[in-house]
């Protein structure tokens, strides 16, 4: 006997029960996110490979061990599972040239994909939320995104959430604040683990974000690029700060927050969390003006950010706001000929109505159907019989509330329902 097939490891089933939590969760984001303005894209889970090693970074993590990337057998084209978001969003504005017609509010949902050691909190196909603004070039809209997080939390009723704001400065001042950091660290080589001395020439400032101990008291004396930063950076970013303190929004200045993609410039912010583990951040993005520019575009500013929904969905979870599963209002119990006919019209008549109806497959008795009618968590059954089906009448029994039994007819029976409906709620 063959053994049974089992989903790749770190790419996770959502069933039923589970999948309508997500799909209450994600009602509740595309709400949030209509109130600020913010329409929906559609993009591809297969880019091309070059897409994300121009965007990203050809040494970052996500480039060098992450990507699902693989050749197309038809025409050699070398392509990747996406990764991340914002890099296949952007190739679409430019692609249909939406920014020459306006600047745009846009967000997606999905998976993407990334190959690294599956954990609580992260997995190999996990799903993210992505909001973008491409075409806006003042501090005003970074500080909207961040306050839009603090909204979204107090909607999903979550607490404990904290922001932490950093400036990324612009090119040249990183260019300067690089040259440094090579200098100090190559003098503190002994310290350093292989991986940071694999990015010591091509990406320093990650390592400003080591978990190493060990290398946390060398990593506080390096120097730090906010010593760097011009004028207008200052005040872009300062700027920011004050529409947060106008709103009472705390937040914390990470001088590490670095963020792992090279496209970043000027703000950057995570929200995040002490409840997740070692996984803590829920929400993450910040500006990355050069982008459009770097994939072919005409220069435009441009913010996001991006939620990990599995993460979210944790700490709901963890707040005891997993809702009650969602039951149909009509179970339909039928048997016998006639009423076998009649069955069918009585379920869409009452579907027609805006009523959730399930109905009865399979056979079985009376006994045996009832059963299932009142494992369904249905408010009401409808049954029918060939003495209700030659009446045109259907036997309404509440299998959740007292109540007798009634006979009514077919053409009232959804009246009947949708009143009862009201009458509790006016309860």
């Amino acid at each position: 006997m063959s053994q049974n097939i089992q989903s790749v490891r770190g790419m996770n089933d959502i069933l039923p029960g589970e999948a309508e939590f997500w799909e209450l969760f994600e009602e509740t984001v595309r709400s949030w996110l209509k109130s600020y303005g913010y329409r929906p894209i559609r993009l591809p889970i297969v880019e091309p490979t070059p897409l994300f090693k121009r965007a990203i970074g050809e040494v970052t993590d996500i480039v060098e061990k992450e990507m699902y990337s693989f050749v197309d057998s038809l025409n050699g084209e070398l392509l990747t599972l996406r990764p991340e978001g914002t890099a296949g969003c952007v190739r679409a504005v430019i692609q249909h040239n939406l920014i020459a017609q306006q600047p745009q509010r846009l967000y997606y949902m999905g998976q993407m994909y990334r190959h690294e050691r599956p954990q609580k909190g992260r997995y190999r196909q996990f799903h993210q939320v992505g909001v973008e603004a491409l075409g806006f070039s003042g501090p005003d809209i970074d500080a909207e995104q961040i306050l839009m997080g603090a909204r979204l939390w107090d909607d999903l009723g979550l607490d404990g959430i904290k922001l932490q704001l950093n400036t990324l400065g612009q090119p040249e001042e990183r260019a300067r604040h690089r040259a440094e950091l090579i200098t100090y660290f190559e003098s503190q080589s002994e310290l350093l683990d292989e991986d940071a001395k694999r990015r010591l020439h091509s990406n320093p400032l990650r390592i400003l974000d080591s978990k190493n101990p060990a290398m946390q008291e060398m990593i506080v004396g390096a120097p730090k690029l906010m010593d760097h930063l011009g004028a207008e950076s200052l005040a872009h970013f300062d700027a920011v700060q004050q529409v947060l303190r106008d709103a009472g929004q705390p937040y914390e200045i990470n001088p590490r927050l670095v963020r792992g993609l090279d496209y970043y410039n000027l703000t950057v912010f995570e929200w995040v969390t002490d409840r997740l583990g070692a996984q803590g951040t829920v929400c993450a993005g910040g500006r990355f003006d050069g982008l459009v520019e770097q994939l072919g575009g005409k220069p435009s500013p441009a913010c996001g950010f991006a939620m990990g929904v599995e993460r979210l969905i944790a700490l709901i979870r963890d707040a005891g706001g997993e809702p009650a599963p969602q039951c149909v209002d009509v179970y339909v119990v039928h048997q016998g000929t006639a009423a076998s006919r009649l069955a069918p019209r009585v379920a869409e008549g009452l579907r027609d109505q805006g009523i959730n109806v399930l109905f009865h497959c399979g056979g079985g008795s009376f006994k045996s159907q009832m059963k299932k009618a009142d494992a369904s968590g249905a408010a009401y059954a409808v049954i029918i019989g060939d003495d209700e089906a030659e009446a045109g009448e259907v036997t309404l029994k509440p299998l959740r509330e007292e109540g007798a039994q009634k006979r009514v007819s077919v053409d009232n029976v959804a009246d009947e329902i949708m009143n009862s409906f009201m009458d509790m709620e006016e309860a």
